[in-house]
Parts: structure tokens; sequence; C-alpha cells
């Protein structure tokens, strides 16, 4: 197979692992920056051109977008779709799961666990926001932001007042949720690759830091989950559409909590904390599942 991965730097931990996965199984790599490519826009004949030369003969695309990219990264993912190459997740599910208070209505319409959440725009709304979600302390984050930019923790509902006013101030849209105590500054990364979780990891935030990212000093350990909190992995990334997903959940008083699915988690701080083959499985997965025109969307939904 020719699988092509869109990354804009070759040499990042996941995509040296993927580049290094392919080339064990003896598939052919390509290497394409999404921000360099520009798209010939026709009827029937769609083209994707990098460098000067048009792209063409992939069997399988692997999407690494950031999520500063999403708009032209999922844009040119689409046109490959387009043409027929397999994607290992679609556009419009790595849309679908950037937009924070889109995939959670979409998780709790089907009934998956989530920290109790508000979202608001007038400034009026402020104290009946509050009411609704409960509680004195209060997570407040950006509807779009990762690695644990643009949230933060407040502990009395006058501070909670004060960043609403300030977000309100940016034009900012954002999200009001409780803030699981009982979590203890911890969360669990689910890898999930098609219908199984292959590897889960325990996050402890540092001391003074509720956020748990691994980016912002959080430490990685193995983790044994429990049957429930791997059915709530795999439900939420089928929801939202992706063969491969990090669901990241808080162990809360009333069971599994999803806190974000990420469309490209890192595989990194999985591996080390884990030692799975992470990369290596989403390779097998792509060569039992990847088929030329096989996608849902072939670039037609937003």
């Amino acid at each position: 197979m020719h699988i092509v991965i869109l990354s804009r730097n070759r040499e990042l931990y996941s995509t040296q692992r993927l580049i290094d996965a392919c080339k064990a199984r003896e598939h052919e790599v390509t290497v394409v920056d999404p921000l360099r490519c520009y798209m010939n826009i026709v009827p029937n004949a769609p083209e994707i051109h990098y460098k000067g030369k048009k792209l063409e003969g992939f069997d399988a695309i692997i999407p690494r977008i950031g999520a500063s990219i999403t708009f032209y990264g999922t844009a040119v993912l689409r046109q490959f779709e387009m043409t027929g190459v397999y994607p290992l997740n679609e556009s419009v599910a790595i849309s679908r799961s950037r937009d924070k208070l889109r995939s959670l209505q979409l998780l709790s319409r089907k009934g998956i666990g989530l920290p109790v959440t508000g979202f608001a725009h007038s400034p009026d709304d402020t104290d009946d926001l509050l009411d609704t979600v409960g509680g004195n302390a209060y997570v407040i984050k950006l509807t779009e932001g990762t690695q644990g930019k643009g949230v933060v923790l407040t502990e009395t509902r006058g501070a909670a007042e004060s960043v609403i006013e300030a977000f309100r101030g940016l034009d900012a849209h954002f999200l009001v949720q409780e803030f699981v105590r009982e979590a203890k500054g911890a969360d669990i990364r689910c890898f999930v690759v098609g219908n199984r979780v292959i590897a889960a990891m325990k996050r402890q935030s540092r001391e003074g830091e509720f956020r748990s990212n691994i980016h912002r000093g959080g430490q990685a350990s193995q983790i044994r989950i429990t049957p429930e909190e791997r059915s709530t992995a795999v439900r939420a990334a089928r929801i939202l559409g992706l063969n491969v997903a990090g669901v990241d959940l808080l162990r809360s008083n009333h069971g599994p909590a999803v806190m974000e699915v990420n469309a490209s988690p890192g595989l990194e701080g999985i591996e080390g904390a884990t030692n799975k083959d992470i990369a290596g499985h989403i390779v097998r997965f792509i060569e039992t599942n990847s088929k030329q025109g096989k996608t849902r969307t072939r670039g037609t939904s937003g």
C-alpha cells in the first residue's frame, strides 16, 4: 500500500512512529504538509497539488491535523476523500470532534456520561447558568482549544462570574462545567482503534495544577480500566465517527464522564506509559479496513 500522512512536521514523535510502522510492514509512505497543499475544485475531477506536483496514487491517508489548522486541514483531507483515498479518520468526524459543544451535544443525545455542562452567550444568563451547573467550583473552557489551553478552574461563584465576564468581553464562546473533585486531578486517556480500547493510561496533574495534560507537566502511568469505562470510550468514538481516538474520561461519583474525544491523539505519552506499539495497531487497522472509495461522506457533508 501507499499511505500518505498529513502532518506539518515529519520529525514529531507521533508522525515518525507512524512512518516507522508503515515501513516495518513494507508499505510506501509519504508525509505531506497540509498547509502546503492546494486544490483544484472542478466537477468530477478533484485534484490536490503539492510543491508543484499533482498528488495521486495513494491508497490510504492518516490525518495528523493540529487544532490550529482544523479548517484548512480538513478541507485538504476532504479533497483526498473525494478522490477515493481511504481516510483513517474522516474530515467530517474530525470537524465534529473539534467543536467541543457539538461533540458534547452528540454524546449526551446518546446517553454518554458527561460532566454537568452549561453553555450560554447573554450576560443576563450567568446566574441561571451557574445554578444549572450547580456546585461552587466550576471549570470554564473555551469551545476551541487543546492541551489544556483556554481552561480555567474557579473555586468560588464570584471567581466564575469574573472569568465569564472576561471571556464574554473577548466575544469568545465557552462552556461551564462542574468540577469533578473526586477525580483528584487525574483523568484517563483511552486509546481507541476501531471497536477496541488498545491502551489506557492515567494522567495525574502536578501539585497545584488541576489540568492533567502531559504538556502541562502531568505524569502518565498505565492503568486497568473497568468494563464500563471501556464501553464508554468505544461508544464515544463511534458516536463521533472516529476510527482512531483518544477518549479522556474522569472517574466521577456517577460513573465515567467523558471530558473530550481527541481525533489526533499523540502517541508518545501512551506508548511510553504502556510500552505498547500503538502505531503498529493503527497501520494494521488500515490494512484490514482500507478500500478505494470506502468513506461514508465522500466530501458531501460538512
